[in-house]
């Protein structure tokens, strides 16, 4: 019964590994459970959220970057790397929560700014 018991860690994480809802934030709180009592809760990742930080803003500003010239021009570009610069400062750096959520706020209204939809010009101007 015992090794039945201490089996139970082993099958819960091979059930997350497997798991297509790995991205529902609704089940978080159960895989963080889980891993936790794996003894995995407690493994140091702070090394490693400065270069993840850095990774994943270099892929938000190519978005920008990406067909500029079809959606809002290079403002938006702009916008977002003086919020990510922010960002980072804010939080590694400097580290102050207000430059930090400005950073993070600027990201997000620079995002907005750049799906938004253009205005077409009517047919008649394009003659």
């Amino acid at each position: 019964m015992k090794k039945t018991l201490l089996a139970l860690p082993s099958v819960f994480a091979s059930l997350i590994a497997a798991s297509p809802v790995l991205t529902c934030p609704a089940c978080w709180p159960l895989y963080a459970g889980v891993l936790s009592s794996l003894g995995i809760g407690f493994v140091n990742y702070t090394k490693y959220i400065f270069p993840v930080t850095i990774i994943m803003l270099v892929v938000s500003l190519i978005s920008f970057w990406w067909k500029a010239e079809n959606r809002r021009g290079y403002a938006p570009l702009i916008v977002g790397i003086v919020a990510s610069v922010a960002l980072v400062a804010g939080k590694f750096y400097i580290d102050n929560n207000y430059i930090f959520y400005s950073g993070a706020m600027g990201l997000v209204m620079a995002s907005i700014w750049n799906v938004w939809p253009v205005q077409g010009k009517c047919k008649a101007c394009e003659i």
